[in-house]
């Protein structure tokens, strides 16, 4: 997006805030948040060009508080401060109406803070029109199948106490596979903010590596324990989990996270587990839905010991907790394992004999209480034998407790981290990722 272009949705923007405060009457509250984004997507398909396109999208979530009730709409943002506006103003008329018929909520969170912040990350995207031809060069001889999608992601709120906060951001992810006559396939994904020509050719070439193991006849596996190598795609498959029932302070208290265990001391992981939440790097924003800072960082385990939880304002208003800035479904938005000592030359060698893990997917709880997570291994994934890649393997399913394989049986964690970013598209793009290492354990238990 044109730096003009920026600057007219941020002043329109800021003008929609104004004029609230202007137009609210003295008892009612308001908060407004705005997610915008101008973006290139590319499809491709046997490493030809399939559908592509730009697409521009904007929205407005305004939110109307009084008497301890709430109401919101959402309606389309521009830029356009006269379409704007008219949207707003109707959204307001119609919010009045409908607010005094709703039912008190007790847990209600007004707006309290002053925070207001301004973030602006520039990055070098592929041009639109050199999409195609700088992604298929390396792979016009391949099945290549993908999607590219880039440019520039907005989020911005504004509230009645004066709030304020702007977040754009330029971003690109390609989210790929290349299959072989066989139909296996290799999965990749090449993220940032910058378009890397070197980075991208190196991801190719090892892709292209991993095709020729993909080649041998596949070995079957009877179910059992065996000493897995987890690539970070595949971590961080794992520690999404814990955003869903586990590292959040609501579920806790009302008895369905996974994480029960650890928060009352029962069980430990193991001491070279540390996980954060870390902003720094300014990949999402740090403010929430209520404009309410997170602090850059967050430890949330350390040392295989539950510090924090991840708690918002109506979670600690319900249950007397201090909040920390997490968003309304408290997940995590910033996450980062800490790296360990494996070294990746030393990875094959130190597995020995087990499977050499690429990526994961179909996870869901088994057993939430315990922590047991199933799921089903998927692309790229080896058995290895005496410190050597020996054959593909057939797709398992697992059924493990994060107790053990984050416990007892962690080995180590690699001494690298990769970024494993967020590539959906559902309504709009996502920000973010988890910053992870790869992770070597013993016994993890294959189910069928």
């Amino acid at each position: 997006m044109k730096t003009v272009e920026l600057s007219t949705l941020e002043v329109s923007f800021n003008q929609l805030i104004e004029t609230l405060l202007i137009k609210k009457n003295t008892e009612e509250q308001f908060t407004v948040k705005l997610s915008s984004e101008r973006s290139q997507f590319t499809r491709f398909n046997h490493a030809k060009v399939r559908q592509t396109g730009l697409v521009a999208d904007g929205w407005i979530e305004l939110t109307l508080m009084t008497n301890q009730r709430s109401s919101f709409q959402h309606f389309p943002f521009t830029g356009n401060w006269d379409s704007d506006w008219q949207n707003a103003y109707k959204a307001l008329q119609e919010m009045r109406d409908e607010i005094t018929l709703l039912p008190v909520d007790p847990y209600l969170v007004l707006p309290t803070e002053n925070n207001t912040s301004r973030e602006v990350k520039s990055g070098q995207l592929l041009a639109a029109e050199s999409v195609a031809s700088t992604v298929l060069e390396l792979v016009a001889e391949l099945d290549f199948t993908g999607m590219y999608a880039g440019g520039v992601v907005i989020k911005a709120y504004g509230d009645s106490n004066g709030q304020k906060h702007w977040f754009a951001s330029d971003s690109f992810t390609l989210d790929y596979s290349i299959f072989d006559t066989f139909g296996q396939a290799v999965k990749g994904i090449f993220a940032g903010s910058d378009w890397d020509e070197k980075s991208y050719i190196a991801k190719i070439n090892e892709a292209k590596e991993q095709l020729k193991l993909l080649a041998r006849p596949a070995k079957q596996l009877i179910k059992g324990k065996y000493k897995t190598y987890f690539a970070p795609a595949a971590v961080a498959d794992l520690l999404g989990m814990l955003s869903w029932s586990a590292i959040g302070e609501a579920d806790l208290q009302q008895g369905n996270s996974a994480l029960a265990a650890l928060s009352r001391q029962e069980k430990q992981l193991s001491s070279k587990f540390n996980l954060q939440e870390n902003f720094q790097q300014v990949l999402v924003p740090r403010f929430n839905q209520l404009g309410e800072m997170a602090a850059p960082e967050l430890p949330l385990i350390k040392k295989g010991i539950l510090v924090n939880t991840l708690v918002n304002s109506r979670t600690a208003k319900e249950y007397g907790k201090n909040a920390n800035g997490a968003n309304s479904l408290e997940t995590l938005r910033a996450p980062e394992i800490s790296p360990g000592n494996l070294n990746f030359e030393e990875i094959i060698a130190s597995l020995d004999t087990g499977l050499y893990i690429s990526n994961l997917h179909y996870l869901n709880w088994s057993d939430r209480p315990a922590g047991r997570i199933t799921g089903m291994t998927r692309y790229a994934c080896f058995w290895v034998e005496n410190g050597e890649i020996i054959a593909p393997i057939e797709n398992l399913r697992f059924d493990e407790s994060l107790y053990r394989f984050w416990g007892e049986n962690l080995v180590d964690f690699t001494s690298f981290q990769e970024f494993i970013p967020e590539v959906g598209t559902y309504e709009n793009r996502q920000l973010g990722g988890s910053l992870v290492p790869g992770m070597l354990v013993n016994d993890f238990t294959y189910t069928l």
